[in-house]
């Protein structure tokens, strides 16, 4: 997976990326006892995390980070919960 934000310079920030590293890395670990099955990984699980790299990392200020750090503990503890929209095909913004 990769940030889509170089296909349109100046209109997409950042994208939200898989950590299929993540994922790969913690499938050997577990070696011989990987236990079959899906496994989701989240973003407490280091599943899916916030993409910054040479396109936006100089839009991002000190302060955005922070909030960004503080919002994903929030999400990552339960505290804060997101929508999916493909339970009820419903966007609560909207």
């Amino acid at each position: 997976d990769s940030n889509q934000n170089a296909l349109h310079p100046g209109q997409i920030l950042t994208s939200m990326v898989k950590r299929v590293d993540n994922a790969v890395f913690d499938a050997f670990t577990a070696g011989t006892d990987l236990e079959p099955g899906v496994k989701v990984m989240d973003l407490a699980a280091g599943g899916v995390d916030v993409a910054i790299d040479d396109n936006n990392a100089e839009l991002v200020t000190a302060e955005m980070q922070a909030a960004v750090d503080e919002a994903k503990a929030a999400i990552a503890s339960g505290e804060v919960t997101v929508h999916d929209f493909m339970t009820d095909n419903a966007c609560p913004a909207s």
